[in-house]
């Protein structure tokens, strides 16, 4: 049996990442992974986006600083500084328990990785720190190698942990993915989408859920980008049996 704790987006919120992690008892207080997650007795999955703040307010929390302009070259060295000093820990963390700390790459993550398209909010806000023909610096060397490692996907048994969907093309992040918008609304249009997959459950990232963590058992999905409503999933699984799953709850912290 296998307890899994699954972490939406994080978007550069590293106090309710860490926050997660403490409450969940996979993180000591100073930053280790735990015995439990050591002896692989718990397992770690984070669903991708480590990078760029969700909004204005967020990129101040992030940088300390009154008003962040993207338009200010200072500012977006210091919203990329922050993040670096925090994907090095969280590189450390994952070093010390590769085996049973996962995390998938996002579109986030690879559009810095692989100079992708600028991606942005509706409010007119576009992340281009990473970006040095923006303005912005580009991410360390150790570090674009460290992110190129990660997973599309995850499967434990029958369990999948993506980032978006069940569906391949959603794990391609190329000018097709985002011209398409059924990457933000499968779930609700095509959820019979996993059980097709041959899925006892999917858990999925992506689609910020405004009330938290959506949990539909009759689909067999689990939609979990909540980090900003101070929630995680926590998986009880079998995964040699046929129905893996033998608990799953939306933990508060």
């Amino acid at each position: 049996m296998l307890k899994v704790i699954a972490v939406g987006d994080v978007h550069a919120d590293w106090p309710a990442l860490w926050g997660a992690l403490r409450a969940a008892s996979c993180m000591d207080a100073a930053g280790r992974p735990t015995p439990p997650v050591l002896a692989g007795l718990y397992q770690v999955v984070l669903l991708g986006d480590l990078v760029h703040p969700k909004n204005e307010r967020a990129y101040e929390r992030l940088t300390g600083l009154r008003r962040f302009d993207v338009r200010n070259p200072d500012h977006l060295l210091l919203a990329a500084r922050e993040q670096v000093r925090e994907l090095e820990r969280l590189r450390e963390y994952h070093a010390a328990a590769p085996h049973a700390v996962h995390i998938i790459l996002g579109n986030h993550d690879a559009a810095v990785l692989h100079s992708g398209p600028v991606l942005g909010t509706s409010s007119g806000l576009v992340h281009v720190e990473f970006d040095p023909q923006r303005g912005g610096a580009l991410l360390p060397e150790s570090l674009r190698r460290w992110m190129g490692g990660f997973l599309r996907e995850l499967r434990l048994g029958r369990v999948q942990f993506a980032h978006v969907s069940p569906l391949p093309a959603h794990a391609s992040y190329d000018d097709l993915f985002y011209s398409d918008a059924s990457h933000k609304r499968w779930f609700r249009d095509s959820p019979e989408y996993v059980r097709l997959a041959g899925l006892s459950l999917g858990v999925y990232g992506h689609t910020q859920m405004q009330g938290g963590i959506h949990i539909d058992r009759d689909a067999g999905l689990c939609l979990i980008d909540a980090l900003h409503a101070r929630e995680y999933l926590e998986l009880l699984l079998d995964p040699a049996a046929p129905d893996p799953v033998r608990g799953v709850r939306a933990m508060p912290f």
